[in-house]
């Protein structure tokens, strides 16, 4: 089905604010990494996208961090998963999902037959914001074009968002995650699941069955488009 108008004018939109956000960046062309890149590895293009980022001073989370957590998985992964922001644990080794929450991320992953190694894991925030409080929407301005950046070396099939701070952000909503759970949506262009984060699944044992009903409904999306 073809977008509507008004969906147009927001991918436009959309374009337009990333395209200014890489430039401001220092990227050329917008394709989220140097034009230099174009002849290296999806892998070697992340490196250099690391290097470039890691001492980003853009918002003052940069003065309380103790590590830069820029996310880690396969450089070509079709699957991505996107949390809000690093924990304690996740400051302190700059690792993602590394605690207790990480551990059972890597099950759920075991659960539909993926191994963590072959996806990509990330935050919309990669440095900690205070006692792990909710990032600002300062800090996410500041902090997404590198998100989308990375996205467009990995260029996922799928993207699943773990926990509600995560969906809203990355789809530009308030709806609450029990109304974005079950669905299809889309970041851009690619397709994204929202499911609880694994911190809630610790903290709330009754989730864990609509966790593994959004796993499942993930693996079936990412089967059919991976056969396009």
């Amino acid at each position: 089905m073809l977008p509507r108008n008004e969906d147009k004018k927001d991918l436009l939109r959309l374009a337009r604010r990333y395209l200014s956000q890489q430039m401001e960046m220092g990227f050329e062309y917008g394709y989220g990494f140097p034009s230099r890149g174009l002849t290296e590895t999806p892998g070697q293009r992340m490196e250099a996208l690391y290097k470039q980022i890691k001492g980003c001073t853009k918002c003052p989370l940069h003065r309380t961090r103790k590590r830069f957590v820029f996310g880690e998985g396969h450089p070509e992964a079709d699957l991505i998963f996107i949390g809000e922001a690093p924990g304690k644990q996740e400051d302190l080794q700059g690792r993602p999902f590394v605690g207790p929450a990480g551990q059972l991320l890597t099950k759920m992953l075991a659960a539909i037959d993926v191994n963590r190694e072959e996806v990509f894991i990330g935050n919309i925030l990669k440095c900690r914001p205070p006692k792990n409080r909710d990032p600002l929407p300062e800090e996410v301005h500041c902090c997404e074009p590198h998100l989308q950046a990375q996205l467009a070396i990995l260029q996922p099939v799928i993207i699943c968002a773990l926990g509600r701070i995560a969906a809203q952000t990355l789809l530009r909503t308030k709806s609450p995650l029990g109304r974005l759970r079950g669905d299809i949506h889309r970041y851009g262009d690619i397709p994204l699941v929202a499911t609880y984060h694994p911190a809630a699944l610790l903290r709330n044992a009754h989730f864990k069955r609509g966790a593994w009903e959004d796993l499942l409904l993930l693996r079936r999306e990412y089967d059919r488009l991976a056969m396009i």
